[in-house]
């Protein structure tokens, strides 16, 4: 094979190039062999976290556990996932773009939990897209069992023949009690003031250019929300009874100027309204509070996460609905967010703003429980106003 001369004007290009050309050479080669190194340096370099699973711990590098600009965080928050290793598309999903819209910019610590073992391809996944500290742990068995106290019999004959969503499942209903009353005692959130719930698959389309921490924290608010909704009725057909019987046993746990109201409809029953807890940021001192511990003791005691299938969300909302002053409640309406098949868009985010959503496809806003919640949380603050 003939090979080409090259022009003269080319020729003293080369040779002008030349050192140039041989040292690149020289360090791929030199790249080449040391590979091995280069990625264990890279694979040390990168953040490690937290181990709670037997008690293991990693060491986190110096400067990544604080503020980017170098200051201390004002909050000792984090932001919590109770999920699963088949999660971890949707997770990686939903950590890039809480990186993207909000925690690049202030690094609060990820904490996941899980009820068998991290694998390392989910731990390794999720810390490749965020340089805060992150944390996993897994389940002790009480909180994640169905309960001595729980008929057997009685149990599977309800999972036979429910016909709601979830209804022949254990892992769910286990799930609507451990976040009910146990995730907030996991031994990863004991240091913790504050958490933000997060969850696989979920989207967030606004900038977040406030703390919402820091939000909570200077306005005293202790349950913050996004969605409302109304539950499926099949699901918790005796809780509001058991509620009313908790608070007949126990009045002098009801919070003056509480919106219980709100979760009432003219007759007195259960309207089936609350906050979707898959979105929620919350003082934690509320979940700790003896309070809230007496009355998830007396749902458990009752049955009803496994005889009916009680959700985390109806029993967080009733408790906050119960236990708080209207004016420690907070909606979050101007941070868009999606949860898989519902959007709460701040309006007109279509043509304005920092937010990339469709408002005319957000529902919520006008929504039963929406509109009722600020009617009657406006109409608690003006009777609370001198």
């Amino acid at each position: 094979m003939a090979i080409p001369r090259l022009a003269p004007k080319y020729k003293r290009l080369l040779l002008r190039h030349m050192p140039v050309l041989l040292a690149g050479v020289f360090a791929g080669y030199i790249v080449g062999c040391n590979k091995p190194l280069i990625e264990q340096g890279l694979m040390s370099s990168r953040q490690r976290g937290w181990d709670v699973a037997g008690g293991a711990e990693y060491e986190a590098p110096a400067g990544t556990t604080y503020d980017p600009s170098g200051s201390p965080r004002p909050v000792n928050a984090a932001l919590v996932a109770l999920v699963r290793n088949s999660d971890l598309h949707g997770m990686r999903m939903a950590i890039r773009q809480i990186e993207d819209r909000f925690n690049s910019r202030h690094n609060y610590p990820y904490i996941f939990v899980n009820d068998v073992e991290f694998t390392d391809e989910f731990k390794r996944g999720v810390q490749d897209l965020t340089s805060a500290n992150v944390s996993f742990g897994t389940l002790d068995h009480d909180s994640w069992k169905v309960p001595e106290w729980i008929d057997a019999a009685a149990y599977e004959h309800v999972k036979q023949t429910a016909r709601y969503p979830h209804g022949e499942k254990d892992s769910y209903r286990k799930m609507c009690r451990f976040q009910s009353g146990y995730l907030h005692r996991h031994p990863l959130l004991a240091d913790l003031d504050y958490y933000w719930r997060i969850e696989p698959d979920v989207e967030y389309y606004c900038d977040i250019e406030y703390d919402p921490f820091v939000f909570m924290k200077e306005n005293g608010y202790k349950y913050g929300w996004n969605i409302a909704m109304t539950e499926f009725m099949e699901t918790v057909p005796s809780l509001w009874n058991v509620t009313k019987q908790f608070i007949r046993d126990h009045q002098d746990t009801v919070a003056p100027g509480n919106i219980l109201e709100w979760l009432a409809d003219a007759q007195g029953s259960y309207n089936g309204c609350h906050f979707w807890s898959n979105f929620e940021i919350v003082d934690l001192a509320f979940y700790r509070s003896k309070e809230y511990q007496m009355f998830f003791d007396y749902l458990d005691r009752a049955g009803g996460f496994f005889y009916e299938r009680w959700g985390d969300a109806p029993v967080h909302s009733i408790a906050a609905s119960l236990f708080l002053n209207a004016s420690q409640i907070h909606y979050f309406d101007d941070i868009g967010y999606f949860h898989p098949s519902v959007i709460s868009c701040p309006r007109g985010s279509q043509t304005q703003g920092k937010c990339v959503c469709d408002s005319a496809k957000s529902f919520v806003q006008d929504g039963y429980c929406t509109v009722r919640y600020k009617q009657i949380r406006k109409g608690v603050l003006d009777a609370q106003s001198p």
